[in-house]
């Protein structure tokens, strides 16, 4: 299955939008309430394609984008710290009146969405934290990632993309496919994004991570509706992560997939869909 067939039952279109001054890529697809997908670190848009097309089917205005230095999307020369990625996302909102929306964040993504839901609980309707990151700093996670990443960007060799995808998969050798990986490699060998690399890695340094992370009290003070959904071989946070968060949440709903790594909208694509779908309608099994 490729990202084009994924894609082929919507019509859709891959837009250019100035965000706050930020050339911004975004696939926008469907019309109704919006929703926001955010992708994690170092990562891009097609990380939602398997999402897409259910939540235009079920009426929803879909608005996946490359974050600030990510993908396609242009970067500050400075660090890519929490509060910029939600001053960007804030933008892109502003650039097209969308007053308020839910929000799907996934690893990054999580973190971003869930410090913008604390701090702008307005713009925020419904919040669903895919394996989000920034609650904990952990050494080795942190170096891992800054690791597997740095070789995949540096080096030539299509098989490091490869490798940097197959961390987030619990299987990836259904979920890895060669088009993805190609896709993350010209990515990530685009002079822009290579150029900008320590920018994107400063919060795998302790002192920027910790400064940044979603603390309980951030997260206590979240009021949209949110769902938690966590893979039970997260390899970058351990399950215990994600009943603290629950816990920190008022009122959040957790789910722990089995079989699944950092990727729940991607490995369990037809199960996520389904339950996201309820939750933004109201429903709770």
């Amino acid at each position: 299955m490729s990202i084009w067939t994924e894609l082929a039952g919507v019509e859709f279109s891959v837009a250019y939008v100035d965000a706050g001054g930020m050339r911004t890529r975004a696939l926008q697809a469907g019309s109704g309430d919006p929703i926001i997908f955010l992708h994690g670190t170092s990562g891009h848009l097609e990380a939602f394609v398997r999402n897409i097309p259910a939540h235009v089917n079920a009426g929803y205005a879909c608005h996946a984008i490359d974050m600030i230095g990510h993908g396609y999307t242009a970067g500050p020369d400075a660090p890519y710290r929490i509060p910029r990625y939600v001053e960007h996302v804030l933008a892109y909102l502003d650039a097209l009146d969308i007053a308020r929306a839910h929000f799907v964040g996934e690893s990054l993504g999580g973190w971003v969405a869930g410090r913008l839901a604390a701090d702008h609980p307005d713009r925020v309707s419904r919040l669903t934290l895919v394996a989000p990151g920034g609650t904990v700093a952990n050494p080795a996670v942190m170096d891992r990632i800054k690791t597997s990443t740095r070789r995949a960007v540096e080096e030539d060799d299509i098989a490091f993309t490869r490798e940097r995808l197959e961390l987030l998969m619990f299987d990836p050798a259904v979920n890895v496919s060669d088009e993805l990986v190609e896709v993350r490699h010209a990515i990530y060998h685009r002079p822009e994004f290579v150029k900008a690399l320590p920018n994107l890695l400063c919060l795998q340094e302790m002192d920027n991570r910790q400064e940044d992370l979603l603390s309980p009290e951030q997260m206590g003070r979240i009021t949209a509706p949110t769902l938690i959904v966590w893979g039970a071989q997260n390899p970058f946070g351990d399950v215990p992560e994600a009943h603290a968060m629950n816990h920190s949440i008022a009122g959040s709903r957790l789910e722990i997939f089995a079989e699944c790594g950092h990727w729940p909208q991607h490995e369990h694509a037809d199960r996520f869909n389904t339950l996201h779908l309820d939750f933004l309608s109201g429903a709770r099994a």
